[in-house]
């Protein structure tokens, strides 16, 4: 996508008006990095070798919550890369992202690492403080898990989605790009939908009882779907507006 006149970019390059790091994007390292401790601080060091399998058994939930916490960072990086934008909006809608990620640090967590023990242990027991040995969740609570992992995910992409539409507000301030307008309306309807894929699973979670929430879950297999099949759909159009600036460029030359 074009950048400022003069600039030696292609017309489907997306011009990084974010060179210098604010303030607002210092803070969010630090809490992007103390909710990826948070997911490994209760973890002590293991004294016997039994205690080393046992923790190692917790490495794929850790894994899996780890790609979506870098999934989430990698999106917000290149929001203020790309913009560049440090305005009240930005930075109350940023100050709401990163209280959703602390919050949900470890429901996350517990989540995952409760969906790979039943797949690879069944169900899972606890020793609760006064010694006694309990399910890690109860049939009846699944629901609850669910909807509040599918608000969760909702909030976040909900909030990215507003993000990215105060950009397209300032597109005329932010000098975009006829590609880089187009870009970020995508965007604004990608997260919409990854929003609304969250607002589902809470849903179906509410409807099903029992332990059969779990099968809410489901609704996030959809997302490659609408990943793909968004960027199917406005590959080509996407395509026709770069070429069409990169005609008028050689016209004007």
């Amino acid at each position: 996508m074009a950048g400022y006149a003069g600039e030696n970019l292609g017309p489907d390059a997306f011009r990084m008006r974010g060179h210098d790091v604010l303030r607002v994007e210092a803070l969010s390292d630090v809490v992007f990095g103390f909710a990826l401790t948070l997911l490994v601080v209760s973890l002590e060091v293991p004294r016997t070798f039994d205690q080393m399998v046992e923790t190692m058994r917790a490495f794929p939930s850790f894994a899996i919550t780890f790609l979506l916490l870098i999934t989430v960072w990698r999106t917000h990086y290149y929001f203020f890369r790309r913009y560049g934008l440090h305005d009240s909006r930005t930075i109350r809608l940023n100050t709401v992202l990163l209280f959703v990620i602390l919050f949900y640090v470890y429901p996350l967590k517990f989540l995952f690492t409760l969906a790979i023990g039943s797949l690879t242990r069944g169900s899972i027991m606890v020793h609760e403080v006064g010694g006694a040995i309990v399910p890690a969740i109860k049939d009846a609570q699944v629901p609850a898990l669910m909807v509040i992992f599918g608000i969760g995910f909702a909030a976040v992409y909900g909030v990215f989605a507003l993000l990215f539409q105060n950009a397209y507000r300032m597109r005329v301030a932010l000098q975009l790009s006829p590609v880089e307008v187009f870009d970020t309306r995508v965007e604004i309807a990608l997260n919409a939908m990854l929003s609304a894929t969250g607002v589902l699973a809470a849903t179906i979670a509410l409807v099903l009882p029992g332990a059969k929430a779990g099968n809410a879950g489901w609704a996030f297999a959809t997302i490659p779907i609408t990943i793909n099949g968004l960027s199917y759909t406005t590959k080509r159009r996407r395509r026709n507006i770069a070429a069409t600036m990169l005609a008028l460029r050689r016209a004007n030359e």
